[in-house]
């Protein structure tokens, strides 16, 4: 792979991760949201109901949102996120790329399959989670504070300077350890992606020939990023609740979660099961789509580079 090839694939993915996150944006917000206790008990108190993780509900979290804190909440943080999704998705597209060519090429004779994909998606997963770590880290506790009441956090600089001032460097990786289980999200959805896509054009050939290789070049990929992401977030989820519970605020009282494990056997005893799929529904309608838009564009620079 040559350098230019190299950087194609750099620029690919940060422009497709740029376009994604904006779009979804507010979807985002409200999943954070519908994920933390901190907000659930806020809810609850003012509006008399309790949030639930069904579909539906993330319509009236918007409402709820919108009528009481206005637009700007739906888009708070979204900075630290397009400073964040714009170089994960390019550092992941471009580890992706590259540990595929090393590793087909040293140990599979230059021939691409499952174990090359699996290998390369953990690779890619486990070196974006840990670069990207602390402006997500920024992104949620934006995402958390209400936008009638700003609090303590004027804006993603001053939230990161706070952060380390009050907290210290080490509190920029608190969820890491989340993040690292949620890298068997994208390596499960990098290895169902290049199954689906391989799969699509293999039947397309055996049906209608060549003839259709042209729009099967834009639908594939667009058919194989929605099927893969719907089913590796669904297995994979909890670690999303997870992480977002590590990152919230410390309480008057300390920090509530202060590991994987014990925030896990927290939520699990006081909440129950249901509680790892608190936002489930809004989550899938904000990156099914999102994962169509990057993986869409993603293909069409790749090919226009």
């Amino acid at each position: 792979m040559s350098k230019r090839n190299n950087w194609t694939h750099l620029i690919a993915g940060g422009v497709s991760g740029m376009v994604a996150s904006t779009v979804t944006y507010p979807l985002d917000v409200i999943k954070t949201r519908m994920q933390s206790d901190v907000f659930e008990t806020s809810f609850r108190n003012r509006h008399g109901t309790r949030i639930s993780s069904r579909f539906l509900e993330s319509w009236f979290v918007l409402r709820r949102i919108y009528g009481s804190e206005g637009v700007r909440p739906l888009f708070s943080g979204l900075l630290p996120t397009l400073c964040g999704a714009i170089p994960a998705r390019a550092i992941n597209f471009y580890v992706y790329a590259n540990s595929k060519m090393i590793l087909k090429e040293s140990f599979f004779n230059g021939a691409e399959n499952s174990y090359v994909h699996l290998l390369a998606a953990v690779n890619a997963g486990l070196v974006t989670a840990t670069i990207t770590n602390p402006i997500w880290m920024v992104k949620t506790r934006l995402q958390l504070q209400p936008g009638n009441n700003p609090g303590e956090y004027r804006g993603a600089l001053h939230c990161l300077r706070e952060l380390v001032k009050k907290e210290g460097v080490s509190s920029l990786y608190r969820g890491l350890s989340a993040s690292y289980l949620g890298v068997t999200e994208s390596t499960l959805q990098w290895v169902l992606y290049e199954y689906f896509k391989r799969e699509l054009v293999s039947v397309s050939r055996e049906w209608s020939g060549e003839l259709a290789m042209e729009e099967l070049q834009n639908f594939a990929p667009l058919a194989s990023a929605a099927v893969a992401k719907i089913v590796a977030t669904t297995v994979t989820y909890p670690h999303e609740v997870l992480r977002t519970r590590l990152r919230q605020a410390p309480t008057s009282t300390g920090t509530k979660y202060t590991s994987l494990t014990q925030c896990f056997t927290a939520v699990l005893s006081r909440e129950g099961a249901i509680a790892f799929y608190s936002g489930l529904g809004p989550h899938l309608f904000r990156v099914v789509p999102s994962a169509v838009i990057v993986f869409g564009v993603y293909e069409y620079l790749i090919r226009l580079l």
